[in-house]
Formats: C-alpha cells, sequence, structure tokens
C-alpha cells in the first residue's frame, strides 16, 4: 500500500445525492474537500434515450448479482456514477409532511419519530430546491407543510391531455397539483418535454440531478475535487476507536491509504452500511459505530405500484410527468390509516415494457403504451430490524421482507376508481420488488440515543467523532414521498454544522 499525500480535510464517499450537496455546502468554506466516486462519468449518447440499451441492457446499471433472504440471486437497480442514482431518476422532488417526523400509527405498525422536526429541516428544504432549481407551486398541495420560501421557479406546465385529465379528477373529488420536479426548461435550460426522464440519463443535462446541479457549482471552488473510479474498501481507526485513521481504497489495481480530518460516508444506504461492518476491528467488532446493534438494520425502500390506466384514445402526451395527489396520504373516510403518494410517470414506452414482459410482443406494447396515461402509487415501507443488509461471503445479502402492503393495494384500487370515471377503464400494474433500489434508506439511522441509533441528529456517528453519514442510511422513516430532497436537505444542514 502506498498513501496519498496531499491530505483533504474532508474526504466524502461518494458523489450522489448526498456527497454532492454537502460538497455544494462546503465550497466557499477554504475547507479542502475531496469527493470520491467509484465509478466515472456517465456518457453522453444516443444509447442515454435507448429504451433497449438502458432497460433491456441495463448498460448503465452495476452488473452487480446480490442475494435476497433466501439465497436467490438478483440485480439490483445499482449505478455507480458521478450523481450516483440521480442521474436515472426522475426528478421529482417533494418534502416530506411536518407529520412524517412525527411517530405515525400505520395499518401494520408505528413509523417511529425522526429526533428533529419539519421546522428544524424546514429552512433546508428551501436551500435545496434553490440548489436543484426545483419547479413547483407552493400551497397547491393540500398535505403540505409551511414555506419559507416559494419554490424557485414556476411548476411545468401540463401537456393538453393532462390538464384534462386533472380537471376530471378535480370533478371527481380529487385535488391534484404539479408535481415538485428539477427539470431545466427554458429559459434558464434546454428541456425538450421528451419521454425519457424517468429511468433514463438525460443526455442535454436538462434533468437536474446531483451532478449538474450540485457538485458541478461546487468543483468551481479549487479547494474541492473529484476523484473517479476509485473504490473503498475499507475504513480504519485509531487504536481506541474513536477516530478515522485512514481510507484503505482501489485505484488502477492499486490499495492507498486516504487520509482526512473528517470522513463522510454518503455511499447509498446500503453499501455505506457494508463499508461499517466491513471495517470491524478490535475496537469496533461488530461494525463501525455499533454498539447499539442497528447498523445495516432497518432497511426501507418504499412500496411502488406501476400502473398504466389504458383508454380507447391514443395518448399524445410527450412529456407525462406533471402531476401528483395526496388526498389518500393520511387515508380517507373507508381507511384511517396513511396510504401514499400518488405521481405521473415519465411516459411509458413499448422498449421500456417488454423488458419487464419479454414474452409479450413488442407491437402488442407499443398499442397498449400509446394508449395508456401512466401513474405510480407510492406507500410507507416501515422500519424493521430484521430487514438489513450484510456480507455473505462476499456477496451482498440484502433481507427485506415487504410489510404494510394493504394501504398500498388500496391506494391503488382507489386510483383506479377515480381513472375509470375519467375514461380509462383498463388498469395495468406491476409492484416493484427487491432489486427496486433507488429508494434505499434507513440502514444507518440517526437518533437522539446512542443506545438505540448509529448517528446522531446532525448525521455524526455516536461512537466515532470524525466519522459522517449523508445519504439515505440517515432516514428513521421512508414517508412516503421520494427520499432525494430530504438527503439534500440534511446534507445541506450538515455541511453549515461542519463549516461551522
Amino acid at each position: 500500500m502506498t498513501k496519498h499525500n496531499g491530505n483533504p480535510d474532508i474526504l466524502i464517499i461518494g458523489s450522489g445525492m448526498g456527497g454532492a450537496s454537502l460538497a455544494n455546502a462546503l465550497s466557499g468554506s477554504g475547507l479542502k474537500v475531496q469527493v470520491l466516486e467509484r465509478g466515472d462519468y456517465i456518457p453522453r449518447d444516443h444509447r442515454n434515450w435507448d429504451p433497449k440499451e438502458v432497460f433491456h441492457n441495463g448498460i448503465y446499471r452495476s452488473g452487480e448479482r446480490w442475494i435476497d433472504r433466501n439465497g436467490r440471486q438478483f440485480e439490483p437497480n445499482q449505478h455507480y456514477c458521478v450523481g450516483g442514482s440521480t442521474k436515472m431518476y426522475g426528478a421529482c422532488l417533494m418534502r416530506f409532511r411536518p407529520q412524517d417526523f412525527q411517530a405515525v400509527e400505520h395499518y401494520e405498525g408505528i413509523s417511529p419519530a425522526w429526533p428533529i422536526d419539519y421546522d428544524t429541516i424546514e429552512p433546508w428544504y428551501g436551500k435545496a430546491e434553490a440548489m436543484l432549481g426545483l419547479r413547483g407551486l407552493a400551497g397547491a398541495d393540500p398535505s403540505e407543510g409551511t414555506r419559507s420560501a416559494p419554490y424557485p421557479h414556476p411548476p411545468i406546465a401540463h401537456d393538453p391531455l393532462i390538464e384534462s385529465l386533472k380537471g376530471k379528477l378535480e370533478q371527481s373529488g380529487l385535488h391534484p397539483f404539479p408535481l415538485p420536479s428539477s427539470v431545466q426548461s427554458a429559459p434558464a435550460g434546454g428541456c425538450i418535454r421528451c419521454k425519457t426522464c424517468d429511468g433514463f440519463p438525460c443526455k442535454i443535462d436538462a434533468k437536474g440531478d446531483a451532478e449538474n446541479r450540485a457538485l458541478r457549482p461546487a468543483l468551481a471552488d479549487p479547494d474541492i475535487s473529484l476523484e473517479t473510479n476509485v473504490e473503498v474498501l475499507r475504513l480504519l481507526t485509531t487504536p481506541d476507536g474513536r477516530q478515522i485513521d485512514g481510507v484503505e481504497v482501489r485505484k488502477d489495481g492499486t490499495s492507498e491509504i486516504r487520509r482526512a480530518g473528517i470522513i463522510v460516508l454518503a455511499a447509498g444506504a446500503i453499501n455505506s452500511a457494508l463499508l461499517m461492518q466491513t471495517s470491524a476491528n478490535s475496537a469496533h467488532p461488530d461494525g463501525l459505530a455499533n454498539g447499539s446493534g442497528q447498523l445495516g438494520r432497518n432497511y426501507m425502500a418504499h412500496h411502488l405500484t406501476a400502473m398504466m390506466f389504458v383508454g380507447p384514445r391514443r395518448n399524445p402526451t410527450i412529456y407525462q410527468k406533471s402531476m401528483s395527489i395526496n388526498d389518500y396520504y393520511w387515508g380517507d373516510g373507508d381507511f384511517k390509516w396513511p396510504m401514499g403518494n400518488i405521481q405521473m410517470l415519465g411516459k411509458l414506452q413499448a422498449g421500456m415494457l417488454t423488458a419487464e414482459v419479454p414474452f409479450v410482443p413488442k407491437f402488442v406494447m407499443s398499442e397498449i403504451a400509446s394508449r395508456s396515461v401512466d401513474m405510480l402509487a407510492m406507500s410507507e415501507d416501515l422500519p424493521d430490524p430484521d430487514n438489513r443488509v450484510l456480507l455473505d461471503k462476499g456477496r451482498v445479502n440484502l433481507i427485506w421482507q415487504p410489510n404494510n402492503l394493504v394501504p398500498n393495494r388500496r391506494l391503488a384500487k382507489s386510483l383506479a376508481r377515480h381513472m375509470r370515471r375519467a375514461g380509462y377503464p383498463l388498469a395495468l400494474k406491476k409492484h416493484g420488488g427487491i432489486e427496486t433500489t433507488s429508494h434505499q434508506c434507513g440502514t444507518v439511522k440517526m437518533g437522539s440515543d446512542p443506545a438505540t441509533s448509529v448517528l446522531d441528529p446532525l448525521c455524526r456517528a455516536w461512537e466515532i467523532d470524525n466519522l459522517y453519514v449523508v445519504d439515505g442510511g440517515f432516514f428513521v422513516s421512508s414517508a412516503a414521498v421520494n427520499p432525494a430532497l430530504t438527503i439534500a436537505a440534511q446534507a445541506l444542514r450538515v455541511g453549515d454544522h461542519i463549516r461551522a
């Protein structure tokens, strides 16, 4: 092994939403910050918008094979690249509801309280929205909390068919609102309203992601640097276990030790927990900062049901992902427990569908897709200490038994009822499985008591003074909205704390 010279003040492991947002928060501070990324930049070429390449061939997926609780192999939806999984996300960036930070009774258990409340993180939500250039309409979401600032930009306009559908859903008693989104349309950006946001990397850089909205501006500061194609192997501590003394990495086939005053894990909820586990030593025999026994536990991923509502007429919509519904977020008169969020999906295409059902001819799926409106029903996955991530003989073992599924089924059923009234009699659906890791969270949870949590309320490890975790691993509960904005807001909050 060789030692790396010119040690930074802060070493950030991972360039996804958490790592990139933290780097952004530290720009201009005078601190020397280095971001290590396991992958490389995603190229911009014709394959970025090719459903066959992205969905069938999985050209940007990691290609890893993990095992589930029964020992079955599966390929996770993992991406190692600059910007992390946000290069593939749909740019939907929603705040938690204020009640999401409190203990909430669900159909199948309790969603526990966070060590911070909505008012604590609210200013940072506003800063994250400004950094990411969000488009939305304050006050349009009936379940939204108070805001100290409006959205930076007005919402994305609906295509004509979606505008018509919005009116029909309002007549049915719902309150659809503009989906908060980071899509950089004119005059600030070059979005052409294509069909390739959800699941695709944007080849014209119009989708606001962690790389182009957070990391790239941070790299304009000469004190902040990025190094790609560096795999972190383990973290080394001082003999007493109170400090991270080095980071062992593999670069170009050679092992090296990197050092910094502060180490920040932002490798994703699964890989950050695994790194802390594989870094076990005599001072931390059960994994770093695992005195509570909670490291790697409480894995959550949301219950996601993609739905195609098919009507008799063709749907000419190109950009579809512009509307959301939260009328059922906290249940309804017939079901007192929370159900979750409904949001439009990017327009499904035949090449995307046949990746899931290869036995159906492409022309059949093309006909279905040409007449469909596509939505996602998202419900909360409750934390369970038995849902966890481990290493088994060098392979990732993701042990996940879904819970609290009834609310998602009821949410999908309620949505289908409204869509039938709106003229879409046929509903096709697919529920996301264990391979859907895009909303991973909860494995390194924060709390107010070191006996029951791994991190303190500012995401610092209770037992290691210079170790922080700023990816979805710090989540205490998953709520029922996309996790990216909460990761960004908390990372900005932690960055301000580190600067101070």
